[in-house]
């Protein structure tokens, strides 16, 4: 597993590490014990499941970023495992298809 205390991702701030039913196998940061966004995470992705099943398929999906003005959220799924890092943005990272109120969501 990815050992994102030890070795974190540049301005990362806090991190889970989910199973694919949703429960939180590790955490960090500003995200340390926090269920309820792993549970908005999980169905996140049961949502992307369920736009049309003809274009994607189960689990298809492999990240999706959710920016907003100062941080973002990175979810990519690996190994039957979810990972999600919220990092710092920097004024480099804030590129994307904003709402005009500095959010963005890609997929």
């Amino acid at each position: 597993m990815l050992d994102l205390d030890t070795r974190p991702v540049p301005d990362q701030i806090g991190y889970l590490i989910m199973s694919e039913d949703g429960a939180v196998l590790a955490s960090g940061g500003e995200m340390d014990n926090d269920e309820r966004s792993a549970n908005i995470i999980s169905g996140l992705l049961t949502l992307t499941e369920s736009v049309d099943p003809a274009v994607f398929g189960k689990r298809s999906c492999k990240k999706i970023s959710i920016v907003y003005e100062e941080h973002s959220y990175t979810i990519c799924l690996s190994n039957k495992k979810i990972y999600v890092v919220k990092r710092r943005n920097t004024s480099q990272q804030n590129g994307g298809n904003s709402d005009g109120d500095g959010r963005a969501i890609m997929a």
